[in-house]
């Protein structure tokens, strides 16, 4: 029998049940990719995320990324999950003050920052940013998305960006518009397997809340109907912002972004953009809870 530490991690919070929940599994050595995949149909979190050794030596260890149906290339708040419980569970924060991840997008280096000897956030930086256009009939995205097609905001191109993987970002005129959407998951769905699009992204930056943008996240072509806090499409946003000329390319911008509300689990992200010409840095960084930690048998 083999015994594997499971835990579940909050991120992008401070407070458990809110955030995002990520699956961490550190004995991703002992496991095959099927297993890998049937615990994460087991967790049933948005994404869990596998540790194993690194095979580049410039990483410190290599990372597997499953959503309950099917792997993905990167996950941001697993990400966050795993360096969290590295730095501040298991004690690494007194060792070292970061680690790089091999992932397979390319090695992502994560930092985590203390105050009075405790782990408070960690903050990855992601892979360069890219955009790409993307066509589609205003009615037909406002029906897939159960939204007025005047409630998109024709101010922001909609496009699709990518720091890991590729997202839809569809400008919305308000906060409340976004948590009235009630998409038609399997049409949706549909669309983003046929395009190769791993999450639906809608962002405003008109919100209630103490913050610069307000977003949410479908993912039904990946099994995940909303995903509460996303750093892969937030920071894939951020970078879309900065490639567009929305945000200063010449100086660096500080982004706090809120997602979570429309479904009960409240987060926050800090993103930090650094201008590089058309390759600026993304920093994204979040603190995390851990809810739970146990022990799988198989």
């Amino acid at each position: 029998m083999r015994d594997i530490r499971v835990y579940h991690v909050d991120a992008f919070t401070t407070e458990k049940f809110g955030g995002n929940a990520a699956g961490v599994v550190l004995d991703g050595d002992l496991l095959t990719e099927d297993e890998m995949q049937n615990i994460a149909k087991e967790l049933n979190l948005p994404e869990s995320v596998f540790l194993l050794p690194a095979h580049d030596k410039e990483a410190d260890y290599r990372v597997k990324y499953f959503t309950p149906t099917e792997e993905v290339n990167f996950c941001g708040h697993a990400t966050v999950g795993l360096t969290w419980l590295l730095a501040a569970e298991l004690g690494l924060a007194k060792e070292k003050t970061g680690v790089v991840l091999e992932t397979k997008i390319g090695n992502v280096p994560v930092v985590w920052h203390e105050e009075n000897d405790k782990v408070i956030d960690v903050e990855m930086t992601q892979v360069t940013p890219k955009t790409r256009d993307f066509m589609i009939d205003l009615e037909e995205l406002s029906d897939m998305l159960g939204v007025s097609s005047d409630r998109i905001d024709p101010s922001y191109p909609i496009k699709l960006a990518n720091t890991g993987n590729w997202h839809l970002l569809v400008p919305m005129k308000h906060q409340k518009d976004i948590d009235q959407a009630a998409p038609n998951l399997a049409a949706l769905g549909k669309m983003n397997k046929e395009q190769n699009i791993t999450t639906t992204h809608l962002y405003t930056f008109h919100t209630t809340k103490e913050c610069d943008l307000y977003t949410r996240d479908f993912a039904p072509g990946i099994g995940i109907p909303e995903d509460p806090v996303t750093g892969a499409a937030n920071g894939a946003l951020a970078g879309y912002l900065y490639l567009e000329g929305i945000i200063s390319q010449q100086e660096i911008t500080h982004l706090n972004i809120a997602q979570g509300d429309a479904i009960g689990r409240p987060g926050i992200l800090r993103i930090t953009v650094i201008p590089n010409e058309s390759k600026p840095v993304i920093k994204v960084a979040g603190a995390a809870v851990i809810t739970i930690r146990g022990v799988l048998t198989l």
